[in-house]
């Protein structure tokens, strides 16, 4: 991603709004005072979505008072006129402004609106026409792979670059669909089997109640981070339970940021900031007590001690057996 942190952060606002249009913006402010890169929302027409009869999952039923998953979605709906508001204030915010789309026609209203970036849902990784559709987008894709298998992940690549998205433009995301997820279901390790298996970038979306695991996957190598934000867990809707608020996302980016200083480079060198500290505590061949002329070096007259800024312990083999061209006191540093 062109970012220029390591890893691309998104502030998953989600429906979090709660169809407000205010609440969305204050998620906006906040997404863009953490430091994040983007907000994303969700973009569906819910009769393109589910079927009237569609049950809610039982994260939906505990955080939502709707009979059915179409009633809920439709409360949740952002008009065109919506998504054009929110576009322009999250530019004022200096961050980029994202949807995942949910259908079709979702997909086509965003790329009228002529985003950087496409994010697929976990839900859509098996959907052929939604992923032909991204594909002719040709444009940078975030492939979310929540239930799926490696196989899954596999099929739903090779339809993206069948039909024009390259490759190297595909960040693939491990994800675990559960909300909230267990901590002990995140099996980050995966984000690395994908990583290697079709030789992609990958990130992490994350749907736990901390923020330990998105920090841990910046670690691992995750490239982008999703995190769903809420203004306040006890808020009504589906998903506010599962997300964090703005104290805590506000900490996430920080701890990310100061993971990404910290992972350096592969090389094993002495830092700028410890090398002072070389003499210091490295220790020198020196006398363990006095030492004559023409006496020979041995364990019984020399010993190791800071500082270091004589010989080398490692150099021990080329002093014992040597005979003493000087005098030496007691912790006096032995020369060549």
């Amino acid at each position: 991603m062109d970012s220029i942190n390591n890893t691309f952060i998104i502030a998953e606002a989600g429906v979090n709004h709660n169809g407000d249009l205010n609440v969305a913006k204050r998620l906006i402010d906040v997404a863009g005072k953490s430091g994040a890169d983007a907000i994303k929302f969700q973009t569906f027409k819910s009769e393109n979505l589910v079927t009237l009869k569609a049950e809610r999952a039982n994260y939906q039923k505990q955080n939502s008072n709707n009979n059915s998953q179409y009633s809920m979605l439709k409360d949740l709906e952002l008009s065109y006129e919506n998504h054009l508001e929110l576009l322009d204030y999250t530019k004022k915010n200096n961050l980029i402004f994202m949807s995942s789309g949910f259908d079709l026609e979702s997909n086509s209203i965003l790329n009228s609106l002529e985003l950087e970036i496409f994010k697929i849902p976990s839900g859509e990784i098996n959907n052929l026409q939604y992923l032909r559709q991204i594909g002719s987008f040709k444009k940078r894709t975030l492939l979310s792979t929540g239930i799926s298998t490696l196989g899954e992940i596999e099929k739903a690549l090779e339809v993206l670059v069948t039909n024009g998205c390259k490759l190297s433009e595909i960040i693939v995301l491990h994800c675990n669909s559960e909300y909230p997820t267990p901590i002990d279901h995140v099996n980050l390790k995966a984000m690395l089997t994908i990583k290697n298996a079709f030789n992609v970038e990958v990130g992490y979306s994350d749907h736990t109640t901390g923020i330990e695991v998105p920090i841990a996957a910046v670690a691992l190598g995750a490239k982008v981070i999703e995190k769903h934000l809420t203004l306040d867990k006890k808020m009504s809707g589906p998903d506010h339970k599962s997300s964090i608020e703005p104290k805590e996302f506000i900490n996430m980016v920080r701890c990310i940021r100061n993971v990404e200083k910290c992972i350096g480079s592969p090389l094993k060198i002495p830092s700028p900031s410890e090398i002072k500290n070389k003499v210091l505590i490295r220790k020198s061949i020196v006398a363990s007590k006095r030492i004559k002329t023409g006496e020979t070096f041995d364990y019984s007259n020399i010993t190791f001690k800071r500082p270091g800024s004589g010989l080398s312990p490692m150099l021990t083999d080329q002093i014992i057996g040597k005979i003493s061209t000087k005098e030496y006191k007691k912790d006096d540093l032995i020369c060549l």
